[in-house]
């Protein structure tokens, strides 16, 4: 399956121990999505439409209502760069 290059990014950002928490208003509804490095920096590229097209092919996932980070599904679909070794 291929992923866009947005995609990638992401996954490949996750990868090296990034992570993706949601903020949610009074109705369990996403206002915001927050993508962090593993630094700590924010990455503002990712949206709404990417994490559920990221989500829907299980690229993603949350455990036990942390934040979201990579799956060995994720670590499949994401293509190796020099950078993630």
């Amino acid at each position: 399956m291929d992923i866009s290059r947005d995609e990638q990014r992401i996954l490949h950002l996750l990868a090296q121990g990034g992570k993706i928490l949601l903020e949610k208003d009074e109705r369990k509804a996403i206002t915001d999505i927050i993508c962090l490095t593993r630094d700590g920096a924010r990455y503002t590229a990712c949206d709404i439409r990417l994490f559920r097209k990221l989500k829907q092919k299980k690229a993603i996932a949350s455990s036990g209502g942390g934040p979201y980070r990579v799956t060995r599904r994720g670590l499949q679909l994401v293509r190796a760069e020099l950078d993630n070794r």
